[in-house]
């Protein structure tokens, strides 16, 4: 607590986000705080490509390509961000292939994505076929049709009360959004709604 006519003198720190006190300018010659932060961003193009690498990477994989478009839209040169991106890859902060079976395990667990649907998104993050071949093979077809059998008995109840066409349509259509073959959507929602006692013989053989 200060009297009456005294006189407190500011914090250092207290100015406009340059460091010096009391909001003065620093003084003559003597770079600002945004200045010095300019200053201290890389300026080669090398070492800025691999600045902003290690940032997009800090938390999360991503292939090869996402990277490239990243550099390229920040206007690094084509020399550069291929120095930059193959030495990456040597050192094992790239790999294409451990994205994608990482991706491929993630996705059918959280979402119950089909080899289909995954090897499609694969593709748009640029994973060569290959690549995706390998990933995806990780998924047979028995633990496809197992997931399949998941999905539609968590839907199940909420198609009770529609008519039996409009169930299977439903159920089918929801399986085919990721990626399962209509043959196996069609067998897996068939048996399902046989076991709850519908009528099956005239049902469509497709979607």
């Amino acid at each position: 607590m200060t009297r009456r006519g005294e006189y407190t003198a500011p914090f250092a720190g207290d100015g406009h986000g340059d460091g010096t006190e009391g909001g003065e300018p620093p003084p003559a010659g003597l770079p600002s705080a945004r200045g010095r932060r300019r200053e201290e961003q890389p300026q080669d193009p090398v070492e800025k490509a691999r600045a902003i690498c290690l940032r997009l990477l800090t938390g999360t994989a991503r292939t090869r390509k996402q990277l490239a478009e990243a550099l390229r839209k920040r206007e690094i040169p084509e020399e550069a961000a291929e120095e930059v991106l193959s030495r990456f890859e040597e050192v094992g902060l790239i790999d294409d292939a451990a994205f994608a079976g990482a991706w491929v395990e993630s996705r059918h667990h959280s979402r119950g994505l089909a080899r289909r649907a995954l090897a499609r998104e694969l593709r748009t993050k640029g994973v060569e076929s290959s690549l995706i071949d390998e990933a995806v093979g990780q998924l047979d077809s028995e633990r496809e049709e197992a997931t399949a059998r998941e999905l539609v008995d968590r839907k199940l109840r909420a198609t009770r009360g529609l008519d039996r066409d409009k169930r299977l349509r439903r159920l089918a259509g929801m399986l085919a959004r990721k990626g399962y073959p209509e043959g196996l959507a069609l067998r897996v929602v068939r048996q399902a709604l046989e076991a709850e006692g519908e009528e099956l013989e005239e049902f469509p053989d497709g979607v």
